[in-house]
Order: C-alpha cells, then sequence, then structure tokens
C-alpha cells in the first residue's frame, strides 16, 4: 500500500515544476491547498493539455475509487487516472479554467448568476442531477458548496472533490464538511437535535440535500442564512423560532414560491426533509425565484441595496486569496460568533 503524507509534514510548494506520470506531466502551479489535497495544473509535455493534478494527503485514500467510479457523469469532474510515484497518490483530473462556482459568485460574473432566474434553474438542476446520480449509485458526497462546484463558461457544471464522500448511508462522523453548509444533526459534540435529544448518527442523504438549499440561497441572494445550522448562531435560532417568516424577512428578493420550497429543504426533521426527485421537480416549476425578473446588470446591484438595509453599513462582497476570510463577507450580515 502506498504511504500517504500529512499536511502538516509537506509543503505544496516543494513539489512546483517537478514532473510525474512517467515525465508527461509538469505540476505548473498551485490551484488550490485544502485538509486533504493539494489541487496543481499539469501541462501535459506531450499533447498541451491541461489537468487538475491533486496530490491526496490523510484519510483520502477513498476518493479515488470513489471519483473513478462515478465519473463520467456529465456533471461530475472526469476522473482521468490515478498515478503512484515516490510515495505519493495523485489524482489527474478534468480541468475546468474558470474556476468553481463560489468564485463566480463573489466575482463579476456573479451578476450574471445571482438572482438570474434562468441561470439559477439551469445551473442548480445540474447539481441536483450529479447528486441524485451519486445518491443512485450510494454515494454521498458529505461537502457540498460552491468551492466543490466547477463551472464553466457556458455554466455546465462538474461537481467536485469527493474527499469526505461516504458510502454509509448514516454516519457519526458529526462536524463533516464545511459549517456554512452541513446540515443541524449533523453537528460536532456528539450531535444535539432540535429536541436537544442526543443522536446517535445522521442520514448522509438528508444532510446533502440541507447543503443544497444553502448553495441555492447563494445563487439567488448571493449569500449564506446563517454562519452555522445551530441554536447558539442568532440567525439560525430566529429560523428555528418562526420557520416560516424567516427567509423572506432577511433575504426580501426571494419570491414567495422559493420561500415555499426552502421550507421544505430546511425542515429541521430529516425523514420529512423534501426528496431530490421532489426538489428537481418544484425548481423546475418555479416561475420566479427572485421577487420580480429584472435587467440582469441591476439584478446584483439590488441585492447588494438589500444586504446594505439589512446590515445598515456599505460593505461589498470582497474576494480574497483566503477562502475562509473571503467566506466571512460573503455571509453578509449574518455572522454571529457561537
Amino acid at each position: 500500500m502506498t504511504h500517504r503524507i500529512t499536511r502538516n509534514k509537506f509543503s505544496p510548494k516543494s513539489l512546483l515544476y517537478s514532473i510525474i506520470d512517467d515525465h508527461t506531466i509538469q505540476l505548473i502551479s498551485i490551484l488550490g491547498v485544502g485538509a486533504y489535497g493539494v489541487v496543481y495544473l499539469g501541462h501535459n509535455l506531450i499533447n498541451g493539455k491541461y489537468f487538475a493534478v491533486k496530490l491526496l494527503l490523510g484519510i483520502s485514500y477513498k476518493e479515488v475509487d470513489i471519483h473513478a467510479y462515478l465519473s463520467g457523469h456529465p456533471n461530475i469532474l472526469k476522473f482521468e487516472k490515478v498515478v503512484y510515484q515516490d510515495n505519493k497518490t495523485f489524482m489527474v483530473i478534468e480541468y475546468i479554467p474558470e474556476g468553481d462556482l463560489f468564485s463566480a459568485i463573489t466575482s463579476s460574473r456573479g451578476s450574471q448568476i445571482v438572482g438570474n432566474n434562468e441561470a439559477i434553474r439551469h445551473i442548480f438542476l445540474q447539481i441536483i442531477d450529479a447528486v441524485y446520480y451519486c445518491h443512485q449509485n450510494n454515494i454521498f458526497h458529505r461537502d457540498l458548496k460552491p468551492e466543490n462546484i466547477m463551472l464553466a463558461s457556458d455554466l455546465q457544471v462538474k461537481l467536485a472533490d469527493f474527499g469526505l464522500a461516504t458510502v454509509d448511508q448514516v454516519s457519526n462522523e458529526f462536524g463533516c464538511g464545511s459549517k456554512f453548509y452541513f446540515s443541524p444533526e449533523c453537528q460536532g459534540g456528539g450531535g444535539i437535535s432540535m429536541q436537544h435529544q442526543k443522536i446517535k448518527g445522521y442520514s448522509t442523504q438528508k444532510n446533502d440535500i440541507w447543503s443544497l438549499g444553502v448553495i441555492l440561497i447563494n445563487l439567488t441572494a448571493g449569500r449564506n442564512p446563517w454562519k452555522q445550522a445551530t441554536t447558539r448562531n442568532a440567525s439560525f435560532a430566529s429560523f428555528v423560532r418562526n420557520p416560516k417568516h424567516f427567509f423572506r424577512t432577511i433575504l426580501p428578493c426571494i419570491s414567495e414560491e422559493l420561500e415555499r420550497i426552502l421550507l421544505r429543504i430546511f425542515c429541521l426533521n430529516p425523514a420529512k426533509r423534501i426528496s431530490l426527485p421532489d426538489l428537481r421537480h418544484y425548481i423546475l416549476k418555479c416561475q420566479s425565484f427572485v421577487v420580480q425578473a429584472k435587467h440582469h446588470a441591476s439584478q446584483h446591484q439590488d441585492i447588494l441595496k438589500h444586504n446594505i438595509i439589512l446590515k445598515n453599513i456599505a460593505q461589498p462582497i470582497i474576494y480574497s486569496d483566503s477562502i475562509e476570510q473571503t467566506m466571512l463577507y460573503y455571509v453578509g450580515g449574518f455572522t454571529d460568533e457561537d
């Protein structure tokens, strides 16, 4: 079995300009660094093609098998090959030069996506299809967020990063994923349900559906509804107290139709949470995700104005090299400390 390195013993820059895969792929830049891997831009010196090359760190050894198994779906990043070299494991995967959905929302592309009915529908249906394909194959992503969704120039979606994916329908790995996106039942410290009862595990399928709801709000309003789905967070506690009047109060740009969909997604009882086929049906059926259709160039500015009113301070969405810092801006006025 190939030895796998851990992040605290490894400098990602140390592999820059090295060549792997029988001297064919050169690692020319770093695309991203995460807890379970470093992603490089790889250039094939023979045919000139570019790939994303992920060096696996820590416990992400299952990612190779899971990603290879799912590869082939039009909305999942294509798996090319795995390369074992110098006691390291590299995954060679499809490269999307335009980047991920998070970058799209928080950059100038956001004005073409956020609040744009047809763009929201087109992008979100593709995300649903990718996640449903995973679930149909008994694989649950557990880290659904805009950073793990690639978005090409034609708005084609490619689901990525299966480092936290599992085949277990019920998991006791609480706090798995990004706290902005995982469900209230997937909390750390053993997990406390909304009825304040200890739970032994959570449904990984229903947890993915909850994450999709947050992504849908990202696409519609350009922000997050809360920092974390725990009652220690003031915004989420407000939702728990009065779900029916929460979303359109903090997000006045969304339509009544979307509000009804969100209430089905963010059902605090996982067993009653909407299914993916039903969610797809309602997304197709929804006439408008925003209060009224507007010219795409003005939609983004109107949404920012709503955020300014809520915060009572003018603060634009800012992108920085730090994903954590960018996300703090991205959640708008709802960044209450736990």
